[in-house]
C-alpha cells in the first residue's frame, strides 16, 4: 500500500468512529467538497482524495490500461479504504463517481455501510428499454469534439453541465476545472464514463443507499435517477430543488441537508 495516499492526494480532518469518504466527479477534484465535507467534520472522519490524472494526484501513477474502465478506479478507492482502515464508513460520490463507489462497494465487504450517490447514472447511452438520455451517436460526437478540442469542448460544455445560468460564476469554476485536467487523460477518463454501462452491478449493493437526484439535469434526468433507485434494493431517493449537474458547487447547503437525513 506504500504511496497510495500521496498517488491519491489524500487528506484526512475531522474527527468520529466513522469516516465518509467524498469521490469527486469527471473534470473535478476534491476542491468540489469544500462547501459540503466541513459540514460533517464534527461526527466523522472526512476523507478527500483526487482520482489518479486529476488535481493533486500523482500524474506518473497513470496507466490506460487500469484505467480503460470503472474498475481501475473503484479499486484506488478500496486501496485508500484498506490504508486507513476504514470500516462501515460512507461513501460519497458526484456523477461518475457514484458509479465508482457501487463497484468498490461490491469489493469491499464491510469497509463501506453507506452510499450516497449525487447526479448517478448506471450507462449515459440509450438501450433497449432503457433512457440514458443520449444516443450511441450523441455520445460519440461529444468525445470526437472533447478529443479534437479539449479547451473548446471545456468551455462549451462546463456551463451546460454546470445549469445555473443566472451565476455564470459556476460555469467558469467548471470550465477552468475541466481545462486543468491534462487533455490525453480527460479524453481517456471521458470515454470510460460516458460509455460505461453498469446497470448489471446496482442489484448487488448491499447497503443502505441515498440517490439524489436534481430537478433539471442534463447529464442525469430524473429518469436515470430513478432507474438507480429501483435498482438498488435498499435505496432511497430525495429529488432536489437544486438544478444543473453540480449540486455540491450550486447547492450545498441543500445537499447537507438531505445527506443529514440519512447518515
Amino acid at each position: 500500500m506504500a504511496g497510495v495516499i500521496e498517488r491519491n492526494n489524500v487528506h484526512v480532518r475531522g474527527s468520529g468512529d466513522r469516516a465518509m469518504i467524498f469521490a469527486h466527479g469527471f473534470g473535478c477534484d476534491q476542491n468540489m467538497w469544500r462547501s459540503v465535507a466541513p459540514a460533517f467534520e464534527k461526527d466523522f472522519r472526512t476523507v478527500l482524495f483526487d482520482h489518479v490524472g486529476a488535481g493533486g494526484s500523482d500524474l506518473s501513477a497513470y496507466d490506460r490500461t487500469k484505467y480503460s474502465s470503472l474498475a481501475g478506479y473503484a479499486e484506488d478507492v478500496v486501496e485508500i479504504g484498506r490504508e486507513l482502515e476504514l470500516k462501515d464508513a460512507v461513501f460519497v460520490g458526484h456523477s461518475v463517481s457514484s458509479m465508482i463507489g457501487v463497484l468498490a462497494e461490491r469489493k469491499s465487504e464491510g469497509m463501506f455501510g453507506k452510499l450516497v450517490l449525487i447526479g448517478p447514472s448506471a450507462r449515459y447511452i440509450d438501450d433497449d428499454g432503457y433512457v440514458g438520455g443520449f444516443s450511441a451517436k450523441q455520445i460519440e460526437e461529444l468525445l470526437q469534439f472533447l478529443e479534437s478540442n479539449h479547451m473548446g469542448w471545456s468551455t462549451q460544455m462546463a456551463p451546460a453541465i454546470m445549469g445555473n445560468p443566472d451565476r455564470p460564476e459556476l460555469g467558469e469554476e467548471l470550465t477552468n476545472s475541466f481545462c486543468r485536467t491534462g487533455p490525453e487523460i480527460a479524453k481517456a477518463f471521458a470515454r470510460v464514463t460516458f460509455t460505461s454501462d453498469d446497470r448489471k452491478d446496482l442489484p448487488g449493493v448491499g447497503v443502505p443507499t441515498l440517490v439524489l437526484q436534481c430537478s433539471e439535469d442534463i447529464i442525469a434526468s430524473q429518469e436515470v435517477g430513478d432507474y438507480v433507485n429501483r435498482n438498488i434494493t435498499k435505496s432511497r431517493m430525495i429529488v432536489l430543488k437544486a438544478t444543473g449537474h453540480c449540486p455540491n458547487l450550486s447547492a450545498p447547503d441543500e445537499v447537507v441537508e438531505a445527506m443529514r437525513t440519512f447518515v
